[in-house]
């Protein structure tokens, strides 16, 4: 490392920056993570209800993690919370039909599901969006119905024009580890483990990138400049391309290309006796104002029930999402005894994304800057560690 240049800074506090910067240190690169605002995890986001049995956790962004997760799993595993995993519960998930909660398999035509499943097996999912693609092996109706609905839920956006590829990617699984597991204070806990003994400055938007000639030069608001061997920006599209329009305009130009999506995501926190509601895993809704519901019931607890409606941007204010949680709960408004709301945004990915990631990538060669994010193969929490993996790779090769 030069006289006043950190090795390696990386732009953004998700866990792909995070991810990244321990990646780095293997490779025996020290790394300064800035981040724009004051919360670290990106789309990992715990709230914590105060309750007086003490802090209760809910998802308002990311919530599942599986054995098929290698790279986070070798991360907390260097961290030595391999131990601390905590199963979550099969449950099932629920279907909202008009004001009824119907099992998914109920909701489904055998009739049509019978007569174009054998297209399972010659299908292929390169070049299809994921309406052609999974439409054409279950049928029109029940991906209209069905499918279509779910795997909005999964991306929590419409996901018809999504490809087909960017779903369900396969993964080897790590068998002596619990299939689907969380943390002991939710998802938070990863990053907590993962950004242990990094050098991480919050509220430090930058402002402007500069090239010299052997380093990088990053302003920083209200802060000092800050020089760098290598830089990574794990942050959503846009914002690279921003940050990166005057150093590399052809490469900003492909990054402003990728769009992006909102979503208004509310939890509320309900005493358990209040309602009958079987537990379950979560609610798809087939047509309504949000997109899926996550419920904390695979981690149960005797005193508190706490459920994170995605909702379409927009959608409704407020008083509106507590009135259709309360609604879909069937329970009324009173019983809510806390609640927390989050503004997400998610890449949109498109048919021809992965054509341009690589013409993203082939802009990249060469060069000691590196991109990471959950817009790349995909935007699962492992998704964008593959790709975290890959850029450390690249640029500690030579070190």
């Amino acid at each position: 490392m030069k006289p006043g240049a950190v090795d390696l800074l990386i732009i953004g506090a998700g866990i792909g920056g995070l991810g990244l910067a321990q990646m780095a240190r293997r490779y025996g690169l020290k790394s300064l993570v800035l981040e724009a605002g004051s919360h670290i995890g990106g789309a990992i986001n715990s709230h914590y209800f105060q309750t007086e049995d003490g802090d209760y956790w809910a998802e308002l962004g990311g919530h599942t993690c599986y054995n098929s997760y290698g790279n986070l799993l070798q991360l907390l595993e260097e961290a030595g919370q391999l131990d601390s995993l905590v199963p979550k519960l099969k449950l099932p998930y629920r279907m909202l039909v008009g004001d009824r909660l119907h099992s998914i398999p109920s909701q489904l035509n055998l009739f049509e599901l019978l007569g174009v499943l054998p297209r399972l097996w010659v299908s292929h999912k390169a070049g299809k969006s994921v309406k052609d693609y999974f439409g054409g092996i279950i049928g029109s109706r029940n991906y209209r119905q069905v499918l279509g609905p779910a795997l909005d839920a999964v991306v929590c956006q419409p996901s018809s024009d999504f490809p087909a590829e960017s779903l369900f990617r396969k993964k080897p699984r790590r068998k002596e580890v619990i299939r689907s597991y969380t943390g002991a204070s939710g998802l938070q806990s990863f990053i907590d483990a993962v950004s242990s003994g990094l050098e991480i400055r919050t509220q430090s938007p930058v402002t402007r990138i500069e090239r010299m000639s052997d380093r990088y030069l990053v302003e920083v608001e209200g802060g000092e400049p800050v020089q760098a061997d290598r830089l990574a920006l794990a942050v959503a599209p846009d914002i690279a391309s921003g940050l990166l329009a005057a150093l590399m305009p052809e490469l900003a130009c492909h990054l402003a290309e990728i769009e992006m999506a909102e979503i208004d995501s509310q939890a509320v926190l309900i005493k358990s006796d209040s309602f009958e509601l079987e537990p379950l895993a979560g609610i798809i809704a087939q047509q309504d104002d949000f997109y899926s519901v996550v419920s904390r019931d695979p981690v149960p607890d005797d005193n508190y029930r706490a459920f994170t409606f995605h909702f379409k941007p927009d959608a409704l204010d407020e008083v509106g999402r507590l009135g259709c949680i309360a609604r879909v709960l069937g329970i009324e408004p009173a019983d809510i005894i806390e609640s927390a709301s989050y503004r997400n945004r998610l890449p949109s990915l498109r048919l021809g994304h992965y054509e341009r990631i690589s013409l993203i990538d082939q802009q990249l060669k060469g060069h000691t800057l590196a991109l990471t994010g959950n817009w790349f193969s995909g935007v699962s929490i492992e998704d964008t560690l593959i790709r975290s993996n890959d850029e450390c790779q690249r640029l500690c090769k030579n070190y």
